[in-house]
């Protein structure tokens, strides 16, 4: 029987491990697999970049998924079709507490489903929360590392440039982002593990928001902090697959 290949992602049984780390940036793909052993590109199209490697000889894969829940459940139906089980986002947020700063690191307990695709598999009623299990692997990594981190839960946007957060800010959201309420619904749904670690790239609450700037400018997600804190959440979630591996 040949290999079938998934349309959108471009891979087949045997080309992903069954811990997945997910980024909206291509770009970060690539990161993440210099932090793995034997890591090879498998595939590419359509923005969507996969790789493989393996750390201590547990094989884990990393894959793009874009901006946005439409382009992320793409992914994470496709992954789950060719054997992944356990998914953990790498990726960015903006704070909605004053008290969290650029660079921080978010591990998220559940999403606010303010995004229209999770809709689309079941009603606004069901929860989108992260596996227990992944939560609790990311904070314990977090914490042997030596890494501060804010847990709790995230608003998921689909419109970056409208809306007001005020709200979920009042009722204890940390912060908001673009990407968690597809994955950890669509992970509920089919049995699967999910979680979310999230770089903090600009605070909503105090007024300072990822924009405009000038060339060169260090602003953002190119923030020298928020750099070192994607460098230090892809070690964290890379320590919390070795525990995974464990339970």
């Amino acid at each position: 029987m040949k290999k079938r290949i998934q349309p959108h992602i471009m891979c087949g049984v045997g080309d992903v491990a069954k811990y997945v780390l997910l980024s909206g940036d291509p770009k970060r793909v690539e990161n993440i697999a210099s932090f793995l052993d034997k890591a090879r590109k498998v595939a590419e199209y359509r923005g969507f970049v996969t790789c493989t490697g393996n750390v201590n000889g547990i094989e884990i894969s990393a894959c793009s998924t874009g901006v946005g829940c439409p382009s992320a459940a793409i992914v994470v139906e496709e992954l789950a079709r060719i054997g992944a089980q356990t998914f953990i986002r790498i990726g960015t947020t903006g704070a909605l507490q004053s008290e969290i700063d650029a660079g921080d690191i978010i591990i998220a307990t559940a999403a606010v489903r303010s995004d229209g695709t999770s809709k689309i598999y079941v009603p606004a009623e069901y929860p989108a929360v992260a596996d227990f299990s992944v939560v609790s692997s990311l904070a314990e990594a977090a914490k042997k590392l030596g890494v501060k981190v804010h847990i709790g839960k995230v608003v998921t946007t689909d419109a970056f440039y409208a809306g007001s957060y005020d709200i979920w800010g009042k009722a204890g959201a940390l912060s908001v982002e673009m990407e968690c309420s597809a994955i950890f619904t669509i992970a509920g749904i089919k049995g699967l593990r999910a979680g979310a670690i999230l770089a903090v790239d600009g605070n909503l609450a105090t007024g300072i928001k990822k924009g405009e700037f000038e060339p060169g400018e260090k602003t953002g997600e190119l923030d020298g902090r928020v750099q070192k804190a994607i460098e230090r959440e892809i070690k964290i979630a890379i320590d919390a697959v070795k525990i995974l591996e464990k339970v």
